[in-house]
């Protein structure tokens, strides 16, 4: 994920205001993790296994998963910010930023929250620490496992993000290269370019309130610029050589990814993970979707997370 434009705003107000319409309880507060304090919310009381959501980003806020909070009628829905992002502490030392690091945190935060049992879910750079929290071996009580947009490997999720820069009109492609190669990334034009890119395959519908706060959240997050990079095309930062592929099988919780027609993830990386994951696994497509699902189409994939979670 990254900024789309000139985005600013909160999601704080109106999720709440949900949660108080539909007479679920709400709280937050601030744990301690690895580097720091994360800020972390929880919707709902049921007694059905807590669902854990881990955001992408690196650096986004929660926010623009929020759309979730409606599952929370039957099971406890936790949202936090991860370190460098949002509401919790961006320390400025970049050595504290990597994946180690961010693991770690997962650990952290359901031992301050008390979560011995969850459905484990990440979208996007939440699913590289989900994938690698389950391949270290770390997934006791983890009972089930949702991915969305997700991948297994950043070399894969590059060579699929440079053929959707290849299948660009009008000699896109070269343009956008140029730039880089003059060191016009800050240019406007190259910021247009970019644009494009995100309005094609990061997410097709104007941003939602909650979505534009974790815009605006990413834009100032240092976790961002070390782990990943400059944008979402130009991944080289300290993640651009993870890679998981041959360790899929270590992972055997019964598993649901979810992806979008158009998503800057390509179909190859999520059908990776399909055929490699060590347990059942299935992939559901949301048509006329990029990235962004839970935002661009919440009640269909609020539906797919429900279906999902009521199977035996």
């Amino acid at each position: 994920m990254t900024t789309i434009g000139a985005l600013s705003g909160s999601g704080f107000l109106g999720a709440h205001a949900w949660a108080r319409a539909a007479r679920i309880h709400s709280s937050d507060g601030y744990a301690s993790v690895p580097g720091g304090k994360i800020y972390w919310r929880r919707f709902g009381t049921g007694g059905k296994t807590p669902l854990l959501t881990l955001h992408g980003g690196p650096g986004a806020a929660h926010n623009y998963l929020l759309s979730m909070q409606a599952l929370a009628d039957e099971r406890p829905v936790i949202f936090f910010d991860q370190l460098g992002c949002g509401k919790a502490d961006a320390p400025e030392d970049e050595r504290i930023y990597t994946i180690q690091r961010a693991v770690d945190e997962v650990d952290a935060v359901r031992e301050a929250l008390g979560l011995r049992r969850v459905v484990l879910y990440g979208h996007s750079w939440g699913t590289l620490q989900a994938i690698e929290y389950l391949c270290q071996g770390r997934g006791a009580g983890v009972e089930r496992l949702i991915l969305g947009g997700a991948f297994a490997s950043i070399p894969q999720v590059v060579a699929g993000m440079q053929r959707l820069i290849d299948s660009m009109p009008n000699g896109f492609a070269e343009r956008l290269h140029a730039l880089e190669q003059a060191g016009k990334t800050g240019a406007p034009e190259y910021a247009a370019l970019v644009q494009q890119l995100y309005d094609r395959f990061l997410m097709r519908v104007p941003p939602t309130p909650d979505a534009a706060a974790s815009f605006e959240a990413l834009g100032k997050s240092i976790a961002y610029r070390v782990l990943n990079g400059p944008n979402e095309f130009t991944i080289v930062g300290k993640i651009k050589d993870w890679d998981r592929r041959k360790d899929l099988k270590r992972i055997t919780q019964k598993t649901l990814l979810t992806t979008g027609e158009f998503d800057e993830v390509t179909m190859d990386c999520h059908t990776t993970l399909r055929d490699g994951l060590g347990g059942e696994a299935r992939l559901a497509v949301l048509s006329g979707c990029a990235h962004m699902t839970m935002v661009e189409k919440p009640d269909r994939y609020n539906m797919l997370l429900r279906t999902f979670l009521a199977e035996p």
